[in-house]
């Protein structure tokens, strides 16, 4: 395995070269101090007045006029086609928590390519910000300490089954799977908690959760998958 190009203790901001909202970036920097670029979230990142400690990719999205700006030895390219940047910059950093700006909205292949990696590199929690919602996938237990009525949706890209507590349609008892049963659209009835059982399944809460999406990744009740899964 090799090793990380950035490896912190806290969280990390990665951004990406899709949609990010005016105050992404202000919402995320203090939780998540240290900023990597994926490639293309270069621009992003420098047109917001931010220079980026890292930028990782295959280097085909990136403007030459960003790649001058950028010292030298911040730009680490990845020379291979067969993954996307998210997933090479996922696979060179190292934090307990990756924040992902930039990854959502625009075009659908790409937002399911972040889906799928999301899914694969399941050892290495990662929470992305959208504009109407935070995304993450499930580790075997987390604690969200939600208002009630707020909305949880859960998408599988995997067969999975799981228990939950604080949910108006509780999980218990179902099998999930992307080519049938799904849990968009359920509401919390106040705190929630998920158990699962296997790697697999996406979780969607209001955008406006963030910062009680945080507090759950950062509790010790929160314990990831172990590196072999996904």
């Amino acid at each position: 395995m090799k090793p990380p190009i950035v490896e912190q203790s806290e969280p990390i901001t990665l951004i990406g070269g899709g949609d990010v909202g005016e105050n992404d970036l202000n919402l995320v920097l203090p939780v998540a101090p240290t900023l990597v670029a994926a490639d293309g979230g270069a621009d992003q990142a420098l047109a917001r007045g931010h220079m980026p400690q890292a930028v990782i990719g295959d280097f085909d999205s990136v403007s030459d006029d960003v790649r001058r700006q950028i010292p030298p030895e911040r730009l680490f390219p990845v020379r291979e086609q067969e993954t996307t940047d998210f997933d090479k910059a996922l696979r060179y950093v190292r934090a307990p928590l990756v924040v992902g700006v930039g990854f959502l909205g625009g075009r659908v292949d790409h937002q399911l390519a972040v889906l799928n990696t999301l899914v694969r590199k399941a050892a290495t929690p990662c929470v992305l910000l959208g504009a109407h919602e935070v995304l993450f996938h499930a580790p075997p237990r987390i604690e969200l300490v939600l208002d009630p009525g707020s909305v949880v949706s859960l998408f599988p890209l995997a067969r999975v089954n799981g228990r939950s507590s604080g949910l108006e349609w509780p999980i218990d008892q179902l099998t999930f799977d992307p080519s049938g049963q799904i849990g968009t659209s359920n509401r919390s009835t106040g705190p929630v908690t998920l158990e699962m059982d296997q790697p697999g399944l996406l979780v969607m809460v209001p955008r406006g959760a963030f910062d009680l999406v945080m507090q759950a990744f950062r509790s010790t009740r929160h314990v990831p998958w172990p590196a072999h899964a996904g």
